[in-house]
């Protein structure tokens, strides 16, 4: 259906959104899309560097700096070199699939996109600054994807497996298609020889490159492979000698090929390594003349790399070649668990900065700038993010200094050992915690020497699989200074003064890992790792970690039910629970079990506790631990199903919830504020209880109707949110939401993978996810914050749609997220909908007034009105204390402006027909508009008609000056309207309607202040001026006394809750 766009010029003011209508001119309403979330709005991915295989594209800008731009899936990120690599842009809109190749060119850059399905949609898309300006088409026959882009001279180059895509650089038209030979597929490798003209040259799978002509659509040439051991070819690259080109084949080799004389030049095998003989994918040249020999004053420099490998290799060309020194570690290494490999490098053009991208999700920087020299680079800037998968997510709780932290900082694990702290407000200031000098000790075992060693990640921690943090003893970056050593086991730890760390702080952030019996701590103010290392008092695995609200002691969970406190300021040992029991007690114990099973009177404690002393210990894995808010309950869950609430300070057992016969307890979730705890059950439900009265108060359910397996029925994560109303769960791909105070489920959606964590944050502005194959998080954003959403219980035929739907994809851009402004115009049509009510076409939301009944300020900049009650002191004070001084004469030899005009020819008749023109144009004009302004002419309208709407709207565009002039030519004796009213009364007239509609209430003010200083006498004389100002004055009183009585009322209501009550 066609659309139409309707915009209000408001004049000086600012510019209104424009709306689309319907043909008929009937607002368009916006409709939430079907499996989308209610109460949030998807707003953008953190974590996203260079998570595709899809190289890095890199131009320079001007001759200060390079602008590097990598892919993310369906978007392109485009970081500023001189600025450390900060991002400046992000592609808008996303791409309709995956895209397979970029290039920067020009002030551009070219995205090829498409789907792994030959029926896909496939093109190629132009952005600029990051806005897509144009689009080259791809014929409709095409059902491969483009594996690499190439531009040169007037051409741009698509490389698809079977055939080449040729089009004009200045229009984007498709100028032809080449066809490869069949047979062989071509390798997405394509580069040019800089003094060949019109001539490119592309890689085969069977290791030949052909060279075409693009101008005539032939091939010209084809280079072939001395051997076929060598195999495809897998790399191109033009060597800074002219006639020169580097190939690189699957064999490992690379060759150095004259391509005039058609002859190999160099052979250079990169040699074994580690991961077998791989094959080169990535291949640069230095091209700022030094770099090779002893001394590295000669030219000659490669660099290689390979995606199965994280090290640079480099090369001294001079003399037949050699390997100058290999960059271990570069990038991380393909594991089994995460991404690895180098998936481009190049040397900056002119620079001795060597830029490198992998798959491991990082961006890096290399500067040669060794003293002595040193063929081997040093980390110059850097941005990188998870390599594998998340595992877990926290927001950081709210600290105890009242800092301005809260709902900034996102804590994120992975399997690829990392933990990372995202900043939501700025990227730049997103980074790992530290785990030490890895590389350090790496290098001093041997580690990058070495083949078929221990990998790298081996020195970090094993993945971390649950997380707590309390900031409340956190010393920020002043926290235990010094250098002191990570991580010490109760056997290994050496002296620590707990006063210098009493008046610094402490470690603030405990984790467990997978596979280990050590929880370890961290210093979150520092980013690093922090001295503790505490053991399961019975040596099982780590399974759930809890800090204390006051920040002093962590209590960690064993996998054979036993549970630990630890002091986090000393690293002693200060409880177990059970507690430990001492030879006295055994003993007593002994014998009250004894009595209690002869049917005896027991002693006086067994008979005032319920529990025992030493007894209550989980028979299973401790899934959760929790302390409440005053320190005195600790709360624990295990997979044997009790619920056990213990004393803080002894160690005992003081209640049990025993669920043992129906479930297991897979996690626990508290929330301090209103001392409710949830549990996830085996049976995918999530039970509340209340600490106070130590009862089940809700038990929520999953839809029974989803697709769910037995295994994905289980909780995946589930929090509470910031206010404890709501608990949103994970279930597979399926998102719910539940409000606790009614039990309904009133928000379900589907993401487009297995949701493996998610979190709200303490401020309830932000609510992340993370898939179970992504390394970003994705951030949603609260909507119940700009509008009202309905939170009515969610119907069977709507879960079922929502099973139906699509899936709910994120955008990294922030592409699909919702505008304050958009979800206020947009919420009561979606309330309309849910509660199945018919209101017909409603107008459209008014930004300038909330509602009726409420008395608004302008949205006029304030400057309008308040100069305009102080013209006359603005215009004094800006009057110039001395007269203009005559300009300086010019010198002689510079001609003036007025000889210029003088000599310059005039013709009398043309200068003659131009000022009668111009005469009787301006006449015209004159009888036309009967020598009245803009204004007297609303002014004359609105007596007329009463509306006064109009005239009001006129009156707000002008700026101070031109109210000014207009007000005070209003004329007393000038009658125009049926009723015989003067301009001033109807101004006066125009002032009231303002004030009855409460809107605009000081620029209203404003105007009757002008008003009444110019024209008092007049009103002082004329007695219908004086009605209309005593109406005014009326409307004005009245407004007041309803204001005063709403205040009056308000501060009775306070005062009476605050007041003291019997």
């Amino acid at each position: 259906m066609s659309t139409a766009v309707a915009s209000v010029n408001n004049g000086d003011g600012p510019a209104a959104k424009r709306q689309k209508l319907e043909a008929n001119g009937v607002q368009r309403k916006a409709q939430r899309k079907l499996g989308a979330s209610r109460l949030f709005a998807p707003y953008r991915t953190v974590g996203l560097i260079s998570p595709t295989a899809v190289p890095f594209t890199s131009i320079p800008l001007g001759k200060t700096t390079f602008q590097i731009t990598t892919s993310v899936g369906r978007s392109l990120q485009t970081y500023d070199l001189r600025k450390g690599l900060n991002l400046v842009f992000i592609t808008r809109p996303q791409t309709p699939e995956i895209i397979t190749s970029s290039l920067a060119w020009k002030d551009c850059v070219l995205a090829a996109w498409g789907g792994l399905e030959h029926t896909s949609a496939r093109g190629i898309w132009v952005f600029k600054r990051g806005k897509k300006v144009a689009e080259l088409e791809i014929p409709p026959s095409v059902t491969e994807n483009v594996q690499m882009i190439h531009t040169f001279g007037s051409w741009i180059v698509a490389c698809l497996a079977s055939q080449l895509l040729v089009f004009k650089s200045t229009t984007f038209e498709l100028y032809t298609a080449l066809q490869g030979l069949p047979g062989a597929t071509y390798t997405g490798c394509v580069t040019s020889m800089p003094t060949f003209l019109n001539k490119i040259l592309v890689g085969k799978n069977d290791g030949s490159v052909g060279i075409w002509n693009t101008s005539s659509g032939k091939m010209v040439y084809t280079i072939l492979p001395h051997s076929s051991a060598y195999g495809a070819v897998t790399a191109l690259q033009p060597t800074p000698v002219l006639g020169l080109c580097a190939i690189a084949y699957q064999s490992g080799l690379v060759v150095i090929h004259a391509i005039r004389e058609d002859k190999q030049v160099t052979i250079l095998n990169r040699g074994s390594s580690s991961v077998g003989n791989t094959a080169i994918t990535s291949i640069s040249f230095r091209s700022d003349g030094i770099g090779a020999g002893e001394d590295g004053r000669k030219a000659g420099v490669m660099a290689t790399s390979s995606t199965a490998s994280g090290d640079i290799t480099l090369w001294d060309l001079n003399n037949y070649g050699r390997k100058a020194g290999v960059l271990r570690g570069a990038h991380a290494s393909p594991s089994a668990s995460a991404a690895g490999g180098i998936s481009k490098i190049e040397f900056l053009p002119g620079q001795a900065v060597l830029v490198s991208s992998g798959l491991d999700n990082a961006l890096k920087t290399w500067i040669f700038d060794e003293t002595p020299f040193s063929p081997i680079p040093r980390i110059l800037h850097t941005r990188s993010g998870h390599g594998g998968s998340v595992t877990k997510l926290m927001f950081l709780p709210v600290n105890s200094d009242g800092s301005d932290d809260r709902g900034k900082w996102l804590l994120s694990a992975s399997h690829d050992r990392s933990l990372w702290g995202w900043s939501l407000r700025r990227d730049g200031q997103s980074t790992e915690l530290s785990q030490g000098s890895v590389r350090k000790r790496a290098k001093k075992a041997g580690i990058f020497a070495s083949e078929g060693r221990e990998r790298l990640e081996d020195l970090k921690a094993p993945p971390i699989t649950c997380i707590a943090c309390s900031l409340n003893r956190d010393g920020g970056v002043g926290a235990v200074p010094g250098k002191q050593a990570i991580w010490q086991t109760a056997t290994k730890r050496k002296g620590n003064n707990a006063e210098s760390s009493g008046m610094t702080g402490w470690e603030s952030v405990i984790t467990g890992h997978e596979g280990d019996k050590m929880a370890r701590t961290w210093f979150w103010g520092r980013k690093r790792a922090g001295r503790w290392a505490f053991e399961t008092g019975d040596g099982g695995e780590v399974k759930s970690v809890a800090i204390s609200p006051c920040g002093t002691f962590a209590l960690v969970g064993s996998a054979a039910g036993s549970i630990d406190m630890f002091n986090l300021q000393s690293g002693m040992h200060r409880q177990r629970f059970p507690a430990r029991l001492t030879p006295a007690q055994a003993r007593q114990l002994k014998l009250d079990l004894q009595l209690a099973e002869e049917n005896v009177a027991p002693s006086i404690e067994s008979r005032e506790n319920k529990f025992h002393r030493g007894l209550g210990k989980h028979s299973a894995a401790v899934t959760g631990i929790a302390v409440d808010s005053l320190n005195k309950t600790v709360i624990s869950c295990g997979q044997d199903g009790r619920v056990k609430f213990w004393e803080f300070g002894t160690g005992l057992l003081l209640h049990e919830l025993d669920w043992s016969g129906a479930v297991s307890i897979f996690g626990l979730r508290y929330h301090r504020s209103s001392d409710l705890v949830a549990f996830s059950c085996s049976d995918g439900c999530i039970r509340v209880i209340d600490i106070a009265t130590r009862r089940l108060i809700r038990e929520l359910w999953s839809a029974p109707s989803l697709p769910l397996t037995p295994k994905s029925s289980n909780t995946g994560d589930f929090s509470f949110s910031n206010d404890g109303r709501w608990i949103i769960a994970a279930f597979s791909s399926f998102v719910f939401a539940w409000d606790l105070p009614t039990g309904h489920l009133i928000d379900a959606f589907k993401l487009p993978a297995e949701c493996t964590a998610l979190s709200f944050s303490p401020t309830g502005e932000y609510f992340a996810t993370s898939l179970v194959d992504g390394v970003g998080v994705d951030i949603w954003s609260n909507r119940t914050l700009f509008t009202h959403v309905p939170t009515r219980h969610i119907s069977k035929e709507d879960l079922a749609s929502i099973v139906s739907s699509t899936t709910t994809t994120l955008t990294t851009s922030g592409e699909g997220g919702e505008l304050p402004i958009d979800l206020l115009a947009d919420g009561h049509e979606e309330e309309e909908e849910e509660t199945g009510l018919d209101t017909g076409d409603l107008p459209p939301p008014d930004i300038d007034q909330l509602s009726q009944d409420l008395i608004s300020l302008s949205l006029v900049p304030k400057s309008r009105w308040q100069n305009l009650l102080h013209l006359d002191l603005i215009r004094q004070r800006n009057k110039p204390i001395a007269p203009p001084e005559k300009p300086k004469k010019a010198p002689f030899f510079l001609p003036s402006l007025q000889d210029r005009q003088a000599a310059r020819p005039k013709d009398a008749d043309t200068e003659t027909a131009l000022t009668l023109g111009t005469e009787k144009s301006r006449l015209v004009k004159m009888d036309r508009e009967g020598n009245r302004s803009k204004f007297q002419g609303s002014l004359q309208a609105a007596a007329r008609t009463e509306e006064y709407a109009s005239l009001i709207e006129h009156l707000k565009t002008l700026n101070p000056s031109a109210a000014d002039v207009e007000i005070r030519s209003l004329d007393a004796g000038a009658s125009f309207g049926s009723s015989g009213s003067n301009e001033l009364v109807t101004f006066v007239k125009a002032l009231t309607f303002l004030l009855r509609q409460k809107k605009d209430f000081e620029l209203g003010q404003a105007w009757m202040a002008v008003f009444l200083r110019l024209h008092a006498d007049v009103a002082v004389e004329d007695d219908e001026l004086r009605e209309a100002i005593e109406e005014w004055n009326g409307a004005l009183e009245m407004e007041k006394g309803r204001l005063v009585g709403l205040a009056e009322y308000c501060g009775g209501v306070v005062a009476f809750m605050r007041a003291a009550r019997v």
